[in-house]
């Protein structure tokens, strides 16, 4: 297996779930995917390692999908599928993509914090990805989860 091949299949998985936060559309996210990796295969020979390479291809990731985001905004919006409104019990694949509608409701800082964090990564990394400070990081978090937890109740997600 080439170098790339081992950062593509560490990553790749990672990278479409945060675009599918962004986006709310597994096409769009897997388009975003493969851009992302198109961007990592042409810059792998520059990177400096100045960050880890994680946060490297993260950062790649968000700012493809902060365009696509910029293209999004001329679009109307879609309204919320009416059968996960009315159904008050969810299965875990409607909860699922519930989550990812309402990550998809976020301001694009937030989406981008929240994506990061479901995968795992730690809250320094997202601070360096995002620009912000650790503990900036750490507040917003837990706003974004008050925020997404007050959907879900909203929507009978939880007692």
């Amino acid at each position: 297996m080439t170098p790339f091949e081992e950062i593509y299949s560490r990553y790749a998985q990672k990278i479409y779930r945060v675009c599918l936060g962004y986006t709310n559309d597994p096409a769009q996210a897997q388009d975003l995917v493969q851009e992302t990796f198109i961007s990592v295969w042409k810059g792998l020979p520059g990177f400096r390692q100045e960050a880890q390479l994680g946060t490297w291809i993260f950062r790649i990731a968000t700012n493809h999908c902060l365009r696509a985001l910029e293209v999004a905004k001329r679009m109307p919006k879609e309204e919320l599928p009416a059968d996960l409104v009315q159904t008050a019990e969810f299965s875990q694949e409607a909860r699922l993509r519930f989550l990812y509608h309402c990550i998809a409701e976020l301001e694009e800082t937030e989406r981008i914090i929240i994506s990061l964090e479901l995968e795992g990564l730690p809250q320094a990394e997202i601070a360096a990805i995002v620009g912000l400070s650790h503990g900036n990081i750490r507040i917003r978090i837990h706003r974004i989860k008050e925020k997404l937890s007050l959907k879900f109740k909203a929507h009978g997600q939880f007692e």
